[in-house]
């Protein structure tokens, strides 16, 4: 199974790049659960959320892993030669958001971050103009861009290959492909 992973500050594009990522390549995506706690929840999270969001997580990623691997399958005509899915959001994420929000993460989260493996990471930059969004909390570029380089600084830093991706929602889809597929046609992707 190839894990690919989208990554970035809020309103950056990540759910419609996996979306469209996973059209085509004639697969499935995996959504970020945070979106769903928080709506049933509500805003206001405390620390001890953050543990339950990952858990959620995992537990969602691991079901799309496995009916990503039977539709693949399943396929007559495969698109890939391995099962692919996108996944929106990792460990790194709650990580992130863990330690700019309440200045900690739970060790069980930084563990996961050690035991889990991922094949590429795709960076969505902040240069898509701010949505709205009853769930979204820094609307400002500052604070989007300090988050940015965050991440950035967390993939430079790690082993597993990632690109970034930037421009209007056509050019980030063209420059993710171009990522997958490079990835993809490496000896052993």
């Amino acid at each position: 199974m190839i894990k690919v992973v989208i990554i970035g500050p809020e309103s950056t594009g990540k759910s419609t790049l996996c979306e469209e990522l996973a059209q085509h390549y004639d697969t499935i995506w995996c959504p970020e659960f945070a979106r769903e706690y928080l709506l049933t929840y509500g805003m206001d999270y405390q620390y001890e959320d953050m543990l339950s969001i990952a858990r959620g997580q995992l537990a969602m990623e691991d079901e799309y892993l496995a009916l990503a691997q039977h539709n693949w399958q399943e396929q007559p005509k495969k698109a890939t030669s391995r099962p692919l899915l996108f996944i929106d959001t990792d460990m790194h994420v709650m990580k992130v958001w863990s330690e700019f929000v309440f200045g900690k993460c739970d060790p069980w989260i930084l563990n996961q971050i050690v035991t889990r493996t991922y094949h590429l990471y795709l960076l969505c930059h902040t240069d898509l103009p701010w949505e709205k969004d009853e769930l979204r909390e820094y609307p400002d570029l500052e604070t989007r861009e300090k988050l940015f380089h965050i991440y950035q600084d967390i993939l430079v830093n790690q082993s597993v290959p990632w690109a970034p991706i930037r421009g209007t929602d056509e050019q980030r889809l063209a420059s993710a492909v171009q990522a997958v597929d490079a990835y993809l046609s490496k000896p052993g992707g």
